[in-house]
């Protein structure tokens, strides 16, 4: 898809960089650098659009001309944010806690221009986990998969093998909801 402006995308990601190249979309990648520690008071649903919102802006004061993509994915259990685990233990901790359960997953997605938001939104998404054993959790954490990912899994690779069910976007549990920034970018559509 052809786009008025250039397009970035402030995320390491691979994961939304292979859904936005999915769409069609021509972009370049710029990672955002910033401190993604979370005020105490924040909630589960505000808590991951506000680093979207953070990160495009970071972008998007560095790169005025073009559009920032910037996106947070938060997995939530028990009123708990579950983000990235910081190594193997917590990694087990965060699965053995979501084994058997139904968890959301809350992305949030924020475009920027000129370093102003010109449009930001969250999705929510319901995940059930089957019951594993414990052999099983430990086993797929020494694969290491799951060490950079929100609630220490990633529904599009091994760790499908987790997930009994979903409700809402997949796309949004890898970590960009496709219709919400569809919506986004569709103002800026080349004619």
């Amino acid at each position: 898809m052809r786009l008025r402006h250039p397009l970035i995308l402030a995320s390491q990601s691979p994961r939304r960089e292979q859904i936005l190249r999915m769409l069609g979309f021509e972009f370049s990648i710029v990672p955002p650098g910033i401190d993604e520690t979370l005020p105490p008071d924040v909630s589960p649903e505000q808590a991951p659009v506000l680093l979207a919102r953070a990160k495009a802006l970071h972008v998007s004061a560095e790169h005025p001309d073009a559009l920032v993509l910037g996106s947070d994915t938060l997995v939530v259990i028990d009123g708990r944010i579950l983000g990235k685990p910081s190594g193997t233990e917590e990694a087990v901790d965060m699965l053995r806690l979501l084994n058997g359960r139904t968890h959301r997953v809350y992305t949030g997605v924020a475009l920027a221009l000129a370093g102003n938001i010109t449009g930001s939104g969250v999705e929510c998404s319901e995940v059930t986990f089957a019951r594993r054993t414990e052999a099983e959790l430990e086993e797929y954490v020494r694969s290491g998969e799951p060490l950079d990912k929100a609630g220490a899994y990633a529904i599009q690779g091994r760790g499908a093998f987790l997930v009994e069910g979903i409700r809402g976007c997949f796309f949004n549990v890898m970590g960009l909801p496709v219709q919400r920034t569809l919506r986004l970018l569709e103002p800026y559509h080349a004619g």
